[in-house]
């Protein structure tokens, strides 16, 4: 069969226009055509072509950095402070900075691009700088030092330099080959700790946690339990060895980680032919990751892989015909290694069209004498994939785009459980000791239970910045006064616009039930109701952590299931409490963040993580056909 063509994809999307764009990527996807030197012309090409990046040149101005912005901004950057060509300064993150919202709406095709500028978060000294890089200039324009309390992402430095301290610590190996394992067997991983308390604050910490792979590639199925050390990162010493004393070691047979943003999302009007804007920006912002085991070994694991180690950098090759179908169409990733470096990794982002025998609508009509009304439409979507490794988890994220204009979001979770070692070979041996951290899945492992919740930031632009409302629509049971019919209730639509960015904030509620609508009082159909999108959630938890428990100060997003903001700082979670008057609420863009979650239980069948799809929302546009 042959390829679809790029034509083929557009007559199929009825003009879907979406730009593919990450803070690290090479530039992709922009208002429905493919541009720039870096991706490959055709659809479906041979995953083992290696493309020249060198000469990839930006053509819209939310493209990523190039490799060749990137070299010139490491060059500005060692002019600047000598300390990143020694390796006493270390770059963090490296991404453009993107120009003013009101710019890129505005700019067309063919129009010149606004000043392009990087944004670097790089560590220097043991402290925290945040550098603004003018690339027209050739000049740093900007260096803000410790802006938060906080410290950088880790980088795959930080993760090694941290295993070799701990590994150069004469009692740490000790305890190790005590328990009968092999140095050369030894897989160290090394985590932030998290945030317990002003006594850790000022220091820059990781936890270093130990596994075995001897007869197994599966090292987190046996976990070295009872035993860490925590590494200062500045000081680049052990100052702590916690050994809780032997815990059998799980047997073991010979066998067998914001990543993409999805920007300026239109969809083409089926009346008018023209596009109509969507979506300024949805990413995922965050995932926090909190294991409920408190004792001394686990207290600290919840993680907020997004903020301490980047989806982005995460993210790995997908492979061709089993990550992807035939048709795919892959995307480059363009890197910046901590010294300032461009690193490209190959098939980052695969673009397909999707059919998988679904109906998109059918309708058949008998009641009409001598007419035979039957319409059946096949469900043909367009998809945008990436998957991240975080660890011991991969989560694949898909950015679904209809005909109808509706976008889905979705996420599966798959790998390798995090287990926790014990003494116990089954479930007679616990008595009343059962361990309160989760069950025994496998002799000698714990399965411990966790959460995962994700939040991603929608950018919403409903037919043009500036001017979007959200509206809660509350179901309401109505009552029917005796003697007026034979029924006894119904329910009845009202509809609240948000006032504050308190009254925006949502908590579902099977028992309450609510739809959210983003909306443009502006725009309206030719019966008057306003065009806009519905955020339809999937399945959801809810956090059970008491508010003040560290960590959920921490993810304090997670206390409600979407937080809709009328402007966001630079941030990738942008959560806040201000107030905001009634005009600037009614009358702003919509920043809306939104959470998939779920909790995950193991039992002995599971006991490696199958993939399986989380449904996050559907985002479907509303008074479409009037």
């Amino acid at each position: 069969m042959a390829e679809p063509s790029l034509a083929r994809l557009s007559a199929l999307f009825f003009g879907f226009l979406l730009l593919l764009a990450t803070y690290s990527w090479v530039p992709g996807l922009h208002s429905g055509y493919l541009s720039g030197t870096g991706v490959r012309k055709t659809l479906g090409p041979d995953p083992k072509l290696r493309v020249d990046h060198s000469s990839a040149k930006p053509h819209h101005p939310l493209d990523p950095l190039t490799v060749q912005e990137i070299e010139r901004v490491r060059a500005i950057l060692l002019d600047h402070e000598p300390g990143f060509g020694s390796g006493s300064a270390t770059i963090h993150s490296m991404a453009l900075d993107e120009p003013d919202k009101k710019r890129v709406v505005k700019w067309k095709k063919g129009n010149r691009l606004p000043s392009r500028r990087a944004e670097v978060l790089a560590l220097s000294s043991g402290q925290s700088h945040v550098i603004i890089v003018d690339l027209d200039s050739g000049r740093v324009v900007s260096d803000v030092v410790n802006p938060t309390s906080g410290y950088p992402i880790l980088t795959m430095d930080d993760l090694i330099v941290a295993s070799q301290v701990a590994l150069k610590s004469i009692e740490f190996n000790r305890s190790v080959e005590a328990r009968g394992v092999k140095l050369s067997d030894l897989v160290a991983l090394p985590t932030f700790t998290g945030w317990f308390g002003p006594e850790e604050e000022g220091r820059r910490i990781l936890k270093v946690q130990c596994f075995t792979s001897q007869d197994t590639p599966n090292y987190f199925m046996r976990p070295i339990e009872g035993l860490y050390a925590t590494v200062d990162m500045d000081k680049l010493e052990v100052i702590k060895i916690v050994d809780k004393g032997m815990v059998p070691i799980p047997k073991a047979a010979a066998d067998h980680r914001a990543g993409m943003i999805i920007s300026q999302a239109t969809v083409r009007d089926s009346e008018t032919g023209e596009p109509r804007s969507v979506m300024y920006k949805g990413f995922p912002s965050e995932l926090f990751v909190p294991y409920m085991d408190p004792g001394e070994l686990w207290y600290y694991k919840s993680y907020l892989d997004a903020g301490e180690i980047g989806l982005g950098p995460a993210v790995m090759p997908l492979v061709p015909l089993n990550d992807c179908p035939r048709n795919a169409y892959y995307i480059d990733g363009v890197f910046a290694s901590p010294d300032g470096k461009a690193i490209v990794q190959p098939n980052m982002i695969c673009l397909f069209e999707r059919y998988a025998g679904d109906v998109s609508w059918r309708h058949s009509e008998i009641l009409i004498p001598s007419a035979d009304i039957r319409e059946s439409r096949p469900k043909v979507t367009l998809v945008a994939r990436m998957a991240t490794s975080v660890g011991n988890y991969d989560y694949t994220f898909d950015w679904e785009f209809q005909t109808d204009g509706l976008i889905r979001v979705t996420v599966a979770a798959s790998g390798m459980f995090m287990v926790k070692g014990t003494p116990y070979e089954n479930v007679d041996d616990l008595g009343d000791k059962e361990d309160d951290s989760g069950p025994l899945i496998s002799e000698n492992v714990i399965g411990v239970v966790h959460d995962h919740f994700i939040t991603f930031h929608l950018d919403m632009d409903i037919d043009g910045p500036m001017n979007n409302s959200f509206v809660k629509v509350h179901l309401e049971k109505q009552r029917v006064p005796t003697g007026k019919s034979p029924r006894k209730s119904y329910l009845k639509v009202k509809k609240y616009v948000a006032k504050t960015e308190k009254d925006a904030q949502i908590k579902l509620s099977l028992y309450d039930p609510y739809e959210f609508h983003i909306v443009n009082p502006n725009r309206k159909s030719r019966l008057g109701n306003p065009a806009g999108y519905r955020i339809i959630p999937g399945g959801n938890a809810v956090s059970l952590l008491d508010h003040d428990d560290p960590p959920q100060i921490r993810g304090a997003f997670s206390n409600n299931q979407a937080q809709p903001h009328t402007s966001c700082p630079p941030l990738w979670s942008c959560q806040t409490d201000s107030i905001m008057d009634k005009q600037r609420r009614e009358s702003r863009p919509g920043f809306c963040g939104y959470e998939c979650r779920w909790k995950i239980t193991r039992y002995q069948p599971q006991y490696v993580d199958s993939s399986a799809p989380y449904w996050l929302a559907n985002y479907a546009g509303q008074n479409r056909a009037i």
